[in-house]
C-alpha cells in the first residue's frame, strides 16, 4: 500500500544563541590543538545578555588567550552592535576551566588494552574517552547523501546569513531558525510542504516603520533572495500548495543571548540528521578527538556514507558503543532498512575488517589532532554551524567516498559466491 507522510528538520543561523556557544567551543579546540595536537579539550560555553562564559575541562601545553578567542569569534559571527544587547567589545568574558580528571586521563592515555598487556597494538592503545553510544547515517536522497529536510534546512539557513554578511538584505541580524517539510511517497522525497524562516530583523527597513509592511517585506525579500536560489539546482521544489511562513509571531527583533540563552551542545539533530535518523548521548563541540562523541559518529557517517556510495543500501545507520578506557568497541551494528543488496551480517563482518574504529585509528584516519595546525589553525569551529555531516561546501575527510569501490567488490564477491 502507497504512503504519503511529512518529516520535518530544522537547522539555526551561527547567530543563534546555542551555535554561538558551539562555535567558541570548537574555536578554542582549534587553537589548542594547533599549538598541542595532544591537549585534551571539553570546553562548555555559555552566553546570556552580555555575558559569556567558558567552563570545563582542559589539559594543554597550549597558551592561549580564552577572551580574545571568544571576542573575535563573536565579531565574525555578527555582533558588533551593542544596542541588539550581545556584542564583541562589550559582554563580559569569564573563564572557569579545570584540568581534565586524572580517572579519565589514566584510561585514555593507556587503554585496558594496554594496562592488562591485552595487545601490543599502537592502536589498541588510547582508551575511549567516554562510554557511550554513537550513530552514522546515509541515504541516497540527496548527491551528499544526506536526507533532504535537514539538506533543504541547511542550505536556507547558509543563504540567510550569506545575504546577511553579503549586505544583500543589510536589515537582518545573526539569529535566526529554518525549517523545510518534505512530503514523502513510499519512502521517496516529491515534494515540499512548508518552508519556514524565522529571521532577526532591525525594527525598521529604510522608511518603514510599520511592522505589517516591515514584514510583509521581509517575506518578500526573503522568497527571491534566499529561497528561490537554494531550489534553483533541486529536483524537489516548492509549488503553489507549498506554505511559507516568515516570523510567524510577527516580528523577531530582539534576538541572539538578549533573546534567549544558549549552551554548547544544545543542537545535536542540527549538528547530525535531522531528526531523520538517529542520534548518541552526546554532542560534538569543544570534544578534542579522544572523546568518542565526536569523532566515532564521525567514523560511523564515513561508513555509512561509503556503504551507501558502493550501491550496498539505499540507506544505511551504523551504530557503535565504547567502555571508558578501552579502545575496542563494545559493539557495532549496521541496520540499512531493508535496502541491503548484501546480508548486514556480511556487510558487518566487512566493515569489522576493513574500517577502523578504535580511538586511536580514528584519530589516524582522518588526522583529526593535526588538522587545525594544517589549515591554519581553523577547522573544528567550521563545522560547528550548519552541520558536522553532508558539507559539500567543506572538504571533511569523514564525508569522503575513498572506500566505495572496495565495497563494492564486496557485492561481486557475494553475487559470485550465490552462483557456485
Amino acid at each position: 500500500m502507497s504512503r504519503r507522510y511529512l518529516f520535518t528538520s530544522e537547522s539555526v543561523t551561527e547567530g543563534h544563541p546555542d551555535k554561538i556557544c558551539d562555535q567558541i567551543s570548537d574555536t578554542i579546540l582549534d587553537a589548542l590543538l594547533a599549538q598541542d595536537d595532544h591537549s585534551r579539550v571539553a570546553a562548555e560555553v555559555v552566553v546570556n545578555t552580555g555575558l559569556v562564559l567558558i567552563t570545563g575541562e582542559v589539559t594543554t601545553k597550549a597558551q592561549v588567550n580564552f577572551v580574545d578567542l571568544a571576542r573575535k569569534k563573536i565579531a565574525e559571527i555578527g555582533y558588533i552592535d551593542a544596542d541588539n544587547g550581545f556584542s564583541a567589545n562589550s559582554c563580559a568574558v569569564l573563564v572557569a576551566l579545570d584540568e581534565q580528571s586524572p580517572d579519565i586521563s589514566q584510561g585514555v592515555t593507556a587503554a585496558q588494552e594496554h594496562r592488562e598487556s591485552l595487545s601490543d597494538d599502537e592502536l589498541d592503545k588510547i582508551g575511549a574517552g567516554d562510554q557511550g553510544l554513537m550513530f552514522g547515517f546515509a541515504c541516497n536522497e540527496t548527491p551528499e547523501f544526506m536526507p533532504l529536510p535537514i539538506s533543504l534546512a541547511h542550505r536556507i539557513a547558509r543563504r540567510l546569513a550569506a545575504v546577511r554578511k553579503t549586505g544583500e538584505l543589510p536589515y537582518l541580524r545573526p539569529d535566526g531558525k529554518t525549517q523545510v517539510s518534505v512530503i514523502y511517497e513510499d519512502g521517496k522525497p516529491v515534494g515540499i510542504d512548508t518552508i519556514l524562516i524565522s529571521t532577526q530583523h532591525d525594527a525598521a527597513i529604510g522608511e518603514i516603520t510599520d511592522n505589517n509592511e516591515v514584514q510583509k517585506k521581509i517575506k518578500d525579500d526573503l522568497e527571491k533572495a534566499v529561497v528561490q536560489p537554494v531550489f534553483a539546482d533541486i529536483d524537489v521544489k516548492p509549488d503553489n500548495d507549498t506554505k511559507y511562513l516568515v516570523n510567524p509571531t510577527g516580528k523577531f527583533v530582539v534576538g541572539g543571548p538578549q533573546g534567549d540563552a544558549g549552551l554548547t551542545g544544545r543542537k545535536i539533530i542540527v549538528d547530525t540528521y535531522g531528526g531523520y535518523s538517529r542520534h548518541g548521548g552526546g554532542a560534538f563541540s569543544g570534544k578534542d578527538p579522544t572523546k568518542v562523541d565526536r569523532s566515532a559518529a564521525y567514523a560511523c557517517r564515513y561508513v555509512a556514507k561509503n556503504i551507501v556510495a558502493a550501491g550496498l543500501a539505499d540507506k544505511c545507520e551504523v551504530q557503535v558503543s565504547y567502555a571508558i578506557g578501552v579502545a575496542r568497541p563494545v559493539s557495532i551494528l549496521i541496520e540499512t532498512f531493508g535496502t541491503g543488496k548484501v546480508d548486514e551480517e556480511i556487510l558487518l563482518e566487512f566493515v569489522t575488517q576493513n574500517f577502523e574504529l578504535r580511538p586511536a585509528g580514528i584519530i589516524q584516519t582522518f588526522n583529526l589532532r593535526s588538522l587545525p595546525a594544517s589549515r591554519g589553525g581553523r577547522f573544528y569551529q567550521d563545522v560547528a554551524a550548519y552541520g558536522h555531516l553532508g558539507r559539500s561546501d567543506l572538504d571533511l575527510p569523514w564525508e569522503q567516498t575513498d572506500k566505495a569501490e572496495l565495497l563494492k567488490s564486496l557485492l561481486k564477491t557475494t553475487a559470485s559466491a550465490a552462483r557456485t
